[in-house]
């Protein structure tokens, strides 16, 4: 696994152990422009908010339909 951005506060082994809320999948770090995200490989970013991911489904940036559909659903 490749280094975190320096605005993501988390050791390796946490970042390992978080999985996006709405698919599951892993998450990795990805730093856009100077703001940094947690992504899936389908795309769907999670802000980081002062060195903290915001892991709450509303928040979720790039999330594809058929996903947010799904997810509608299931609340």
């Amino acid at each position: 696994m490749s280094a975190a951005p320096a605005g993501l506060r988390l050791e390796p082994w946490v970042l390992e152990l978080l999985r996006c809320p709405l698919t599951g999948q892993p998450l990795t770090p990805l730093e856009t422009d100077g703001e940094v995200f947690l992504a899936t490989a389908d795309g769907i970013r999670y802000p980081v908010s002062d060195g903290v991911p915001v892991l709450l489904a509303d928040e979720a940036l790039d999330v594809p339909e058929h996903v947010r559909a799904r997810w509608e659903e299931q609340r």
